[in-house]
């Protein structure tokens, strides 16, 4: 990725309606993004993908706690550039496209057996997209993260219960 990638994740992430429903609900400072990115770029159980639609960025997924031995898990996550897409009229093909694109390489080019994820309670609409791709709601749990008490659900989907198109 380029320095013009790196600086849009943050913008994005930065987003207020990505805030709203992260775990990490601060305004994230460069020099935070900075640290997080040295780490992630050279950790062999993680993977952050740019999610492009029509050639243009407007997403990221990442990937973390990749097991690749034995049963292969990993976890995932995505935000996307929700005030573009917006302005565009292109928020849901937006959002079921990298939905898609992210399970199908969770399960194609990780090969991974399950793949987890977790979704914070108040997020409804993203609770029903989850079980739209057969996601399974596990037994949620409360936190406090950045002063606020959040209940965080997580999820996960086996490869043989994945949707096919």
């Amino acid at each position: 990725m380029t320095g013009d990638d790196v600086h849009l994740m943050l913008s994005w992430r930065n987003q207020e309606m990505n805030r709203q429903v992260s775990k990490t609900s601060h305004e994230i400072t460069p020099e935070e993004h900075a640290r997080w990115w040295s780490a992630v770029r050279t950790d062999p159980t993680r993977r952050v993908l740019m999610y492009l639609r029509e050639a243009v960025p407007c997403g990221v997924v990442t990937f973390f706690d990749l097991r690749l031995d034995g049963p292969r898990t990993g976890s995932w996550g995505f935000y996307l550039d929700a005030d573009g897409l917006a302005g565009r009229g292109e928020t849901l093909p937006a959002w079921l496209a990298v939905m898609r694109a992210a399970v199908d390489h969770a399960f194609d080019d990780l090969a991974l057996d399950r793949l987890d994820g977790e979704v914070l309670a108040h997020n409804t609409v993203v609770r029903q997209m989850n079980r739209r791709f057969r996601f399974v709601e596990g037994e949620p749990r409360t936190e406090i993260s950045d002063g606020r008490e959040i209940t965080v659900i997580p999820i996960s989907l086996h490869r043989e219960n994945r949707r096919r198109r």
